[in-house]
């Protein structure tokens, strides 16, 4: 059977400190050949800056090749269909990355793959960033068990993965949104299942000064994601008292960090400057796309 991961949930909670441990290994300079004579191929219907360098670079580091495509070179679904790129790919290449608008899209390439498919954004999760969040996470704390994390604004795809990763290794996620912009009922359900052997959980709540209050990490993401331009006006009055600020830092932890995945928009869902704050880990987290993706990778092949 072919592993694929298209949700953070696909790998077992019991699996995640070792991954993470890896990823810290290869950050911290171990060598790995696992993609030597293979190919990475990554198709990119969105735009990207540190999903595509990561997974690029990461694919060179394990000794692969990666190959890039542009959404207008495969037209995924409208020049060919879905099933035949999966199974040309397949034969000619060893992994695929795939970005895409929806869920259901990657779920039906990795049914018509014979290959182990990694899901580098859809509008349901956004796994491998939560991975290298919780290597983040875990390099700032030592570690996810216990830890108190707020996620401030939309209940995003984002926010999703972020659920399930800090539930899974035994932490607990407070989410603050504004009505109507919740995480989902599934998803915060599954996200609670997923981490109860854990002991983790996730709490959906929409005052952001709950959510913060001792926590460790404070994390936001922008307010207004890829394909949403047209909710523009109608978003950022949604989300008026959601900024992440300084003063909000303040009533965290006295050791607090703060992260976002960017890119981000200084004045909105962070005030001018946050990125500087000397509680920001915000490169780190970006750095640790690349070390998170590596481990991801050798695991599957």
């Amino acid at each position: 059977m072919v592993n694929h991961f298209l949700k953070f949930s696909d790998i077992a909670s019991d699996e995640i400190q070792p991954l993470l441990q890896r990823a810290i290994e290869l950050k911290a300079g171990a060598s790995s050949n696992a993609l030597a004579g293979k190919s990475v191929a990554i198709l990119f219907e969105k735009p990207s800056l540190r999903t595509k360098l990561s997974f690029w670079v990461g694919t060179e580091k394990l000794g692969g090749n990666p190959v890039h495509f542009s959404p207008d070179e495969v037209g995924l679904g409208r020049r060919e269909p879905v099933a035949d790129v999966a199974s040309v790919m397949s034969r000619m290449s060893d992994i695929a990355v795939i970005r895409t608008f929806e869920q259901k899209t990657i779920e039906e390439f990795a049914a018509n793959a014979s290959i182990p498919v990694i899901n580098a954004l859809t509008d349901t999760e956004h796994p491998c960033q939560a991975l290298a969040d919780s290597q983040t996470i875990v390099e700032q704390l030592g570690s996810l068990t216990g830890a108190k994390v707020a996620f401030i604004g939309d209940g995003n795809n984002v926010a999703v993965s972020l659920g399930y990763a800090v539930a899974g290794s035994g932490g607990h996620l407070t989410v603050a949104s504004p009505v109507g912009y919740e995480v989902a009922g599934e998803s915060l359900a599954g996200a609670n299942i997923y981490g109860a052997s854990a002991g983790g959980t996730v709490k959906q709540v929409t005052d952001p000064q709950e959510a913060v209050a001792g926590a460790d990490i404070v994390y936001t993401d922008v307010w207004t994601s890829m394909g949403q331009e047209a909710e523009t006006t109608k978003r950022l009055a949604a989300f008026e008292g959601y900024q992440v600020t300084p003063s909000l830092l303040d009533r965290a932890s006295s050791e607090v960090k703060f992260m976002h995945d960017l890119p981000a928009h200084p004045g909105e869902e962070i005030s001018d400057g946050l990125l500087y704050d000397p509680r920001s880990v915000v490169f780190d987290q970006a750095e640790n796309r690349l070390w998170a993706q590596a481990a991801l990778m050798e695991k599957l092949i």
